[in-house]
């Protein structure tokens, strides 16, 4: 059975809010809601006033985790100075990794890492609304909901140990087809974690070739295409990449070689593979 993604061309708070109705898919108990408060200097992140309604509707607590390298992000007192500099403190906010020890959590089929290592505050919550994004990215071709789930949740510690492929130290020299797969298996523990209690928005706007982590980015390259929200991780991902080569605009390339010159793609097959969802999706058009 295909997996449903509901797609609308409108990007407003209010397109993203009436998504999350017609999913009709309540998240239980305390809800944690992954958002990327974007590296100073960046001009393409979503601001959290486009993200207000959705958050207010969930009444959950905006989550995050420091970075592994240089920048604002990278200890909590500077995390916190951006989430404050950028607006996102009129939010309850947790950085899950802002003290330790990590969470560690087991990926007992994973290709190339066995564990991750995520902000121990996680175990505080029981549901998620993952916000992401989509654009291209420097190393992993392109971010959405999956980057999210891997990346975007691990420790400070946990990234390097992802990015190193289970070799912290390898954190920007690994194997670029090790580091896509161990961003599939950490991606694969969070799922198992919450036992499928996650809805998953992307948001096709600013789609610059960079990530939100970039303080000097390049412009977007492509028009905007619209909001997508699903219970599959895989299926709203695949259904971006389709949507970014379907699209009419021309300057699409720029975008579609960086995500083919990192093998992004390789990522959402591991992620299939994985047991985290299908590639095989109905895209459901809301006007």
């Amino acid at each position: 059975m295909k997996s449903k993604v509901y797609f609308t061309k409108e990007i407003t708070p209010d397109a993203v809010l009436k998504l999350y109705k017609l999913l009709n898919y309540k998240l239980e108990g305390n809800t944690c809601i992954k958002v990327h408060s974007g590296e100073p200097g960046n001009q393409n992140f979503l601001r959290p006033d486009f993200w207000r309604p959705i958050i207010n509707e969930v009444n959950g607590t905006v989550v995050e985790c420091n970075t592994a390298y240089e920048g604002k992000r990278n200890t909590t007192k500077e995390h916190l100075k951006t989430f404050k500099l950028h607006g996102w403190d009129q939010f309850r906010i947790d950085l899950l990794d802002k003290e330790g020890p990590d969470l560690v959590l087991d990926i007992p089929n994973g290709k190339v890492i066995k564990t991750n290592y995520v902000g121990k505050d996680l175990a505080n919550y029981d549901s998620m609304l993952v916000l992401s994004h989509f654009k291209g990215h420097p190393m992993g071709g392109y971010g959405g909901a999956l980057k999210q789930l891997s990346i975007g949740l691990a420790s400070s510690f946990g990234k390097a140990y992802i990015h190193g492929a289970g070799e912290p130290d390898k954190i920007w020299s690994q194997e670029q087809k090790k580091f896509l797969e161990a961003m599939a298996d950490a991606a694969k523990s969070i799922i198992d974690y919450f036992n499928g209690r996650i809805i998953y928005i992307n948001v096709m706007k600013n789609m610059s070739v960079d990530c939100d982590c970039c303080s000097v980015a390049e412009d977007p390259c492509i028009k905007d295409i619209g909001v997508l929200i699903s219970l599959d991780p895989v299926a709203i991902d695949q259904a971006c990449i389709d949507l970014v080569y379907n699209s009419n605009d021309e300057k699409k390339s720029h975008l579609i070689e960086r995500i083919e010159s990192r093998n992004g793609i390789h990522t959402i097959e591991v992620a299939e593979d994985l047991g985290c969802g299908s590639r095989e999706y109905e895209l459901i058009n809301i006007d």
